[in-house]
């Protein structure tokens, strides 16, 4: 199960770049995880200054 954004999304942007695999984009107004590429390695956790990623 792949990690994921919540409503508390700022759409910062900080995430992003923090993905080695690309599985973050923008949609709307946050940011969202691509499932199917998130590899659950919590690179973007940290980065987040609102705490709007969840672990699996």
């Amino acid at each position: 199960m792949a990690h994921t954004i919540t409503d508390e999304c700022i759409n910062c942007g900080a995430c992003e770049p923090a993905c080695p695999v690309d599985a973050i984009s923008e949609q709307g107004d946050k940011r969202v995880i691509d499932a199917a590429l998130c590899t659950d390695c919590g690179a973007c956790v940290d980065t987040c200054p609102v705490d709007a990623i969840n672990a699996p």
